[in-house]
């Protein structure tokens, strides 16, 4: 069980790190939508366990149904094409409605302040989502709940025939300590990673591509579902 558990960890990690679907859209998405730190480990955690937990349901009933491994490889590949068209199908409607929405906004201009002195100087000012912080847009509101449900229909490829089916041969209780070592590395690494990338992000200045920040995310989440395809 030992054995099964440090695969298991190290499998998760690694598949997780290897993928950037797993972190890239919740970074895009944050800076583009200007989440806080909270909610944007929240929606990645809420993700990585629907992602987790749609295989191990599909993993349990292929053991409990005796089912072969093979047609269960066979559905989480059908899976995980369909969950790359859905990346690329929610990036691309992303990219356009930020194109569509950078196009609506008015460019930054400057404004003459005449003070009681005398004194003159200029402020420069943006009609963008910056002034926009008191309500939610509906993109706010939805893009959470599509990348949990791609997340959700996205499978963990290696759960299945890697983990559970050699812990099967051993024990119920080696079943459900691989499947909490695979979720705990997988969500872990996640949260680590999406929680690195944003602080990186932090540091390059919004306001030169500000108008253009929900199309850049949208490029970005496309270019996820493109890699997804070719297989990385």
């Amino acid at each position: 069980m030992a054995a099964l558990c440090a695969t298991a960890f190290s499998v998760g990690a690694i598949h997780t790190v290897l993928g950037p679907d797993h972190y890239v859209p919740f970074v895009a998405m944050s800076r583009a939508g200007g989440w806080s730190t909270g909610r944007t480990l929240l929606v990645t955690a809420a993700c990585g366990l629907a992602h987790v937990g749609s295989s191990v349901v599909i993993g349990l009933a292929g053991l409990a149904l005796g089912v072969a491994v093979l047609t269960l490889e066979g559905l989480e590949a059908v899976r995980g094409d369909v969950a790359g068209w859905l990346l690329i199908g929610f990036g691309l409607a992303y990219l356009t409605w930020g194109l569509v929405r950078a196009a609506r906004t008015q460019a930054p201009h400057a404004h003459l302040h005449v003070h009681a002195d005398g004194t003159v100087h200029t402020h420069e000012h943006a009609h963008d989502v910056a002034h926009l912080h008191l309500h939610q847009t509906p993109a706010a509101v939805w893009t959470p709940w599509a990348l949990f449900l791609i997340f959700a229909f996205g499978p963990c490829e290696p759960l299945i025939p890697l983990l559970m089916y050699p812990a099967a041969k051993a024990s119920p209780m080696a079943v459900a300590a691989v499947v909490a070592a695979f979720t705990v590395a997988t969500v872990a690494t996640m949260l680590v990673a999406v929680s690195v990338l944003r602080s990186g992000a932090a540091l390059v200045p919004p306001a030169p591509l500000r108008r253009y920040a929900h199309a850049l995310a949208g490029l970005a989440v496309l270019a996820c579902g493109v890699l997804v395809k070719v297989g990385l």
